[in-house]
């Protein structure tokens, strides 16, 4: 193999520790602050971040899956963590329908909690996902999914503000007509959600979320909402008067003098 193709085939390193991780075909949970990659045998199993919806709300918003389907699942099989195959075996979900559900799922979870990060990450041995092995995938996989989405994020919109900030709609006209699709994201655009809000609302994958954010923030009909300057006070809070150290030396003497005089 030439140098050429040798570089093309690597997979960037976004966790040096998943990666060590991969190289020991470790088993356990990688917890990171954004979310947590189950690992089995070295490879990803699962994904989770509070920052996407679960696999659970795919299917459910999705129409695969009745949510009541979905818990009678995991009361009958989580124990053994084998809620995915319990889910096929039952009729619940065609295996196709819920191994692509799962993919997704994982994906989406990974980019989040695989983004840059200043907090140290943690591994448990041993931790299994109760929803069991649907597909694994491998460690290079994941990472070369995880920079191709930042990539493609960046070349829609720079400015990723727009991935975690509240965002209010500009009022600006739009130069073409808005997909469907991104129209009932736009339409969830008020001033307080966020992207994480808006993909929880519409059980979407919030990675597609914010592509359809950026692409309106590119077409000038979403911003961030500016952040609060020092000592204003926040939206729907009353402003209190500040309260000082200094006491009122005069109010005090009274005080002093009536509690004297009785």
């Amino acid at each position: 193999m030439t140098a050429a193709l040798a570089d093309e085939a690597a997979a960037p390193v976004l966790s040096p520790m998943l990666q060590r991780l991969a190289a020991e075909r470790a088993t356990g949970a990688l917890m990171r602050d954004r979310g947590t990659l189950y690992l089995a045998d070295g490879k990803v199993v699962h994904a989770e971040s509070p920052a996407t919806p679960g696999i659970d709300v795919l299917l459910t918003r999705g129409g695969a899956l009745r949510r009541e389907g979905w818990w009678d699942a995991v009361a009958e099989a989580g124990a053994g963590q084998r809620v995915g195959r319990h889910l096929v075996d039952s009729g619940r979900v065609p295996g196709g329908a819920l191994e692509l559900c799962h993919l997704g799922a994982l994906y989406d979870a990974a980019f989040f909690a695989l983004a840059p990060t200043r907090t140290p990450a943690r591994f448990r041995y041993g931790v299994a996902h109760w929803i069991g092995t649907v597909r694994p995938v491998p460690v290079d996989a994941v990472q070369r999914e995880t920079l191709r989405r930042r990539e493609l994020l960046d070349r829609i919109w720079p400015d990723a503000a727009v991935d975690t900030a509240p965002l209010r709609p500009t009022g600006r006209p739009s130069d073409a007509p808005v997909p469907v699709g991104r129209r009932r994201v736009l339409e969830r655009v008020d001033g307080v959600r966020t992207a994480t809000g808006i993909a929880q609302e519409l059980g979407r994958s919030a990675f597609h979320v914010l592509v359809d954010l950026r692409r309106l923030a590119a077409a000038g009909l979403v911003e961030p909402v500016p952040p609060a300057a020092p000592g204003a006070p926040e939206p729907g809070r009353i402003a209190f008067p500040e309260v000082t150290a200094d006491p009122d030396v005069a109010l005090l003497r009274r005080l002093r003098d009536a509690l004297e005089a009785l």
